[in-house]
Parts: C-alpha cells; structure tokens; sequence
C-alpha cells in the first residue's frame, strides 16, 4: 500500500515552530516593516538604533522594500514610510472573510446615530485588530486605522469579546502575562476585571472610561457569527468631553442595534 500523500506546498516540518526551521533574514526584515508601519516616518538611524541592526543591513532591507513599492522614503525627510505594495498585501486579509464589507453600512449608521467616530475590530493573539473605521466629521476624533491594535482589557472591543469567551478562555488571558496599567483607569486586577466582565455580559456592552488613553471613551458591543461564537466588535469612540456619562445609555442602545444587525447579516439567531 502506497504512504499517504502530503499535502501539496506543506514540507514535513510545516508544523514545526521552533526558531531552527524560521529565516532570520526574513525575520530582521519583516522587523523592519512593522516598525515602520508603527510610526508615522522614521529615520534609517533609528530604525538601526531601535531594532539593535547596523545602518547597512537596514539600509539594504529598506532598499529591498522600496523597490517592491512595500516602503517608501521622503526624499525631503529622508524618513520612511510604508508603500502601496504594503497596503495591497494587508488588504487581502480584511477580504478572507467579508466581514468588512458587511460591516460599513453598520459603521455608517453609528457614525450618523451618534456623530462620533465607529470601529470594527477582533481579536488577535490577545490584542484588539482594528479592520475598519468611519470618522466622525468633528475635528477631534478618536483614530484607530486599520491595522493598529490595543490591549483587549483596556479596551471597549476587547472587554466585549472577553465578556462572552469562556471562564477558561479569560484566564488564559489574566494569566498569560500581567495586565498592564496605561492610565488610572485601567482595569489591571484579575478580580476586578473578571466582574466586569460579567456585568459587561449581562449588559450587552463594553464601556471604556479612559482606560487606554485620557481624554477617549468607547462603546462597544459583540457581533456573533451563525454559530453564536464572538468573531467581532462595533464600537463608537471619542472624546470624553463628547462623550458624557449622560449620552452612555442611548450611545449603548445604538451601538448594541447595529451590532445585532450585523450579527443576523453573519446568520446569527438571537
């Protein structure tokens, strides 16, 4: 009898994680391109100096970039920034599962509804990926572009989806790594954090008092795919000052409304 067949494009060690079977080159490169897409330009000297690399070998991956249009450089400035190729790659994954597009119209209702500024994110290894956002017209807003992540406990999307995750899922989480403290707000205690947890579940919303930054609140709210599992979170965020403890209740219902939409817009029945 003949062996079973691999899976074609998978080598025998394509499950294997450990550091022997990774390409450090591609590693250091790929170093380089997040730090970049983490600023907003930066210099070859402090990408060099940041990442612990010499001038050339950054200067040679930046090239390689740069000619594949991943990054580019201000002739001016002489300071990078990420390329149109970068944006094109990043795109491919908000179009595996639609979950954009279904969500605009949503995001778009919020926007108006509340004239503040609406999020669509998920999780990601523990952190909030931001896919999508519909600004505000106010000249203050709150900015997450695609892309950025944040703390799930310090965050209104991320309590939301830790609020319907399994005790044992939420205490992977609190015990991973400590819970870091971004502002007096923050909620940092296990204890603390697992009750609010549960008052978030029963609620139906998440609401981040300046937990992450001074200045912002969120509300945000789980979308549910045809399986009743989390897969999302909406959520309207801007300035305190806008955001008043007053508006939190009719902010909440429309934030919850939209996000039931687009819930049954997956296949979820309530």
């Amino acid at each position: 009898m003949e062996p079973p067949k691999r899976q074609r494009g998978r080598p025998k060690s394509f499950t294997d994680k450990t550091a022997e079977t990774r390409i450090q080159s591609l590693d250091r490169a790929l170093d380089v391109l997040a730090f970049v897409a983490a600023g907003r330009g930066t210099t070859l000297t402090e990408i060099a100096e940041e990442l612990g690399q010499s001038p050339a070998t950054i200067y040679r991956i930046l090239t390689t970039f740069a000619a594949r249009e991943a990054l580019e450089i201000d002739p001016t400035t002489q300071e990078w920034f990420v390329g149109p190729s970068s944006f094109r790659i990043g795109s491919a994954f908000l179009r595996r599962s639609g979950m954009v597009e279904r969500a605009r119209p949503m995001m778009r209702n919020l926007m108006v509804e509340t004239g503040e500024t609406a999020n669509l994110g998920v999780e990601n290894d523990d952190q909030v990926l931001f896919l999508s956002q519909v600004e505000t017209h106010e000249n203050i807003r709150a900015f997450f572009p695609p892309g950025a992540q944040s703390p799930m406990h310090a965050s209104g999307i991320g309590k939301a989806l830790l609020a319907h995750a399994t005790s044992e899922r939420i205490e992977r989480y609190i015990r991973r790594k400590p819970l870091s403290a971004f502002t007096e707000n923050t909620i940092n205690a296990p204890e603390a954090l697992r009750s609010e947890l549960q008052c978030i579940k029963a609620q139906g919303y998440a609401f981040d008092d300046e937990e992450k930054s001074i200045g912002m609140r969120c509300v945000a709210a789980p979308v549910f795919n045809s399986f009743g599992e989390t897969v999302a979170g909406l959520s309207i965020s801007g300035p305190s000052a806008r955001l008043t403890l007053d508006r939190i209740t009719a902010i909440s219902d429309s934030v919850i409304s939209q996000a039931e939409v687009l819930s049954r817009s997956l296949g979820f029945e309530a």
